[in-house]
């Protein structure tokens, strides 16, 4: 079990590692009276820092470096 949990940790680390972020699409209101309705698309964009990818890579190699052959 933690050999599976330490690749999945690894898997994602380097995913993480190769993409910073996403960027995604989001209907807003911007006039709402009565019958009339009015929106926009805003494009928003969501980050997370490299360093996190690289502790989970690490984190992953560590528990499958440490966990017990069966």
């Amino acid at each position: 079990m933690n050999k599976t949990i330490g690749i999945v940790l690894i898997i994602i680390g380097a995913a993480m590692l190769i993409w910073t972020g996403f960027t995604y699409t989001k209907k807003e209101k911007i006039v709402d009276a009565g019958p009339i309705e009015i929106s926009a698309d805003r494009q928003k964009t969501f980050k997370w820092p490299p360093y996190l990818g690289g502790i989970f890579l690490i984190g992953g190699i560590v528990i499958v470096a440490t966990s017990k052959k069966s």
